[in-house]
């Protein structure tokens, strides 16, 4: 009995513990199971639908599973605890019951899971009657919300960590077409990893709202979960682009490899 316990503990240590996870809260035999919070109608309906069809097409060439909710309700421990990632699709970071609230922070907290999160993920401030949560504002770096290019523009993105996860096989500059580029009331480097930035002069048409130092993709590296902040995500059109689908889907290999 002395041996098997032994042996038993040998292999908790060399695996990490990841086989009891994974029989514990993944009783799908195999399959990633990813949770999409989406936003669905208004202007990022589009998006959505877009985004929803890609990873509809992407689950059965990476063999993994979607369960897409609307809203926070359903969102406690247990729930989040099935999941080995989760896609905030253009879903913003209010409105969420506080059960929900708790068990995200614990889920990102711990590193019970990835999380990937577009666009209006970082809408951070004052917004329908809600406070801003902090919590989220320093997950993102320490930013508020300020201002965006409500008439949409294409603008070049470089990417600055051509070696991380996310960026295998992009190339080192793309265009983003027709998007709302959101601005800040600082940039978020001096909290995160930046990706990939901006360069405002290439915007066309040209616009006045610009930031400066202007991130669009970055990864918080001092929280436990594998993460990733995409800015853009405004235009079904991204769907479109061999840049973005590719990043996308690094983002879901690399975030469910915890």
């Amino acid at each position: 009995m002395k041996k098997i316990t032994l042996l038993i503990i040998a292999f908790l240590v060399f695996t990490g513990g990841s086989a009891v996870r994974s029989q514990t809260n993944h009783p799908w035999q195999g399959k990633k199971q990813l949770l999409v919070l989406t936003e669905r109608g208004g202007q990022h309906g589009e998006f959505t639908d877009a985004g929803l069809k890609w990873i509809g097409k992407q689950s059965a060439k990476m063999n993994f599973e979607i369960t897409e909710i609307n809203n926070t309700a359903k969102i406690n421990k247990d729930f989040l605890a099935r999941f080995d990632a989760i896609i905030q699709l253009d879903y913003p970071p209010y409105g969420w019951t506080k059960d929900a609230e708790e068990s995200f922070v614990e889920y990102i907290d711990r590193g019970l899971g990835g999380w990937i999160g577009f666009h209006h993920a970082t809408l951070l401030g004052e917004f329908d009657g809600y406070p801003m949560w902090q919590w989220f504002s320093d997950f993102m770096g320490g930013i508020r919300f300020k201002n965006y290019i409500a008439s949409l523009a294409d603008g070049a993105v470089n990417v600055e960590i051509k070696t991380h996860p996310v960026m295998k096989n992009v190339a080192p500059s793309f265009v983003i077409a027709d998007d709302e580029w959101y601005t800040f009331d600082r940039s978020p480097r001096a909290n995160v990893d930046v990706l990939a930035t901006v360069d405002e002069s290439t915007y066309r048409p040209d616009s006045d709202i610009k930031m400066g130092d202007h991130p669009v993709i970055w990864t918080n590296t001092a929280k436990k979960a594998r993460n990733v902040y995409f800015l853009i995500g405004h235009s079904r059109k991204l769907f479109d682009s061999e840049a973005f689908t590719t990043m996308f889907t690094n983002a879901i290999k690399w975030t469910t490899e915890q």
